[in-house]
């Protein structure tokens, strides 16, 4: 199965942050680190950006 990768602009949609709060989030441990997939290219694998919001969802509701 193919994990589909997600850059930058598509993790701030999915999850509703802008770029300065997800990269201080990066900073501080909270949100997970991108991977590299070039010179100048990073992205998330979906599956853990999904994973990461389930888990912040879940948090919010306890």
């Amino acid at each position: 199965m193919t994990q589909r990768i997600l850059r930058r602009p598509a993790v701030e949609k999915y999850t509703g942050l802008s770029r300065s709060t997800i990269y201080a989030m990066i900073a501080e441990g909270s949100f997970p680190k991108p991977i590299r997939l070039g010179k100048r290219a990073v992205g998330w694998p979906e599956s853990v950006v999904a994973d990461w919001l389930e888990d912040r969802c879940k948090s919010e509701a306890a």
